[in-house]
């Protein structure tokens, strides 16, 4: 079953037991494949669609902070199941020691040396690890090895 043949049956049972949120979440993240599609003319596969959701859960998590600052700890908490619902249907996050070990072996792959290498590293840690794991992070491991 393709993933979003999944969001499609998790839709309806979720109309079927009156879960709002959770049909609320995935209808927002097929209008957004819906939305893909229809912008570049292409069907996407399961990977184009990981890469939606993981742009999804991005978005949420960096409006917390924003909400946290405007004291609305309801939308928070809306957010915060949000992000638990997509994550469901996004591949096995990699532990800070499997992206660490990942971004060496890519940091000698690509032949780095220092910070002017950093957008080369990115370049070839983005695709690797998409969806499995949040690019701040990968960012920020990034930066502590090649300095």
């Amino acid at each position: 079953m393709s993933l979003k043949d999944r969001l499609l049956e998790d839709m309806k049972s979720a109309m079927k037991e009156k879960d709002t949120i959770r049909k609320s979440t995935i209808t927002m993240v097929r209008a957004s494949i819906l939305q893909k599609e229809k912008d570049e003319k292409v069907k996407l596969d399961d990977a184009g669609v990981v890469g939606i959701i993981a742009k999804e859960v991005k978005q949420r998590r960096d409006s917390i902070p924003e909400f946290e600052r405007g004291n609305r700890p309801d939308l928070v908490d809306k957010l915060n199941t949000e992000i638990n619902i997509l994550m469901e249907y996004l591949p096995q996050q990699l532990t800070e020691k499997e992206i660490e070990k990942i971004v060496v072996q890519t940091i000698s792959e690509v032949g780095a040396t220092g910070m002017k290498d950093m957008g080369k590293v990115m370049g070839a840690l983005m695709p690797r690890l998409k969806g499995r794991a949040d690019g701040k992070l990968i960012n920020g491991m990034a930066r502590k090895h090649l300095q």
